[in-house]
């Protein structure tokens, strides 16, 4: 989301000047900023952790307890984003590795197997960069 010059983004302003209409106003804001984008990814586990979340904090009367659900739950978000960059990451490194049908000796081939590209494709030491160059932390995978 966009940030103000204050560094806090408008659904931060709703969550701490509680009203009736801003309850509404942060519903909608949450349901297209976070659920869509969710359910864009196909990520239904992903989507029923935040539901409940999501509840708790249009529920909370208590300004400080509100706050702190929301911090948590736009943490939460940005766990998902980070999991999520790094598969689009992967699958457009193993993307280019079959289409170039280079093997990492160097030499060509004519096809590619898709489980071998995905071996060889380099996500292995590029995407564990990346995270740490992005502040994002770096999961291990097994195979």
């Amino acid at each position: 989301g966009w940030k103000d010059g204050n560094g806090k983004l408008a659904m931060d302003y709703l969550v701490t000047n509680w009203t009736g209409e801003n309850k509404i106003l942060l519903q909608m804001a949450l349901q297209c900023w976070m659920f869509i984008r969710l359910d864009r990814w196909c990520a239904k586990s992903w989507r029923n952790i935040m539901i409940p979340l999501v509840n708790t904090l249009l529920a909370e009367d208590d300004k400080e307890r509100r706050k702190t659900v929301f911090i948590e739950a736009c943490s939460k978000l940005k766990e998902y984003e980070n999991v999520e960059a790094a598969s689009v990451l992967e699958l457009a490194l193993w993307k280019g590795k079959l289409k170039s049908g280079w093997s990492n000796d160097g030499a060509k081939r004519q096809a590619l197997d898709r489980g071998e590209c995905r071996c060889v494709c380099g996500s292995n030491i590029v995407i564990p960069n990346v995270a740490m160059f992005l502040g994002m932390i770096a999961t291990t995978r097994s195979d």
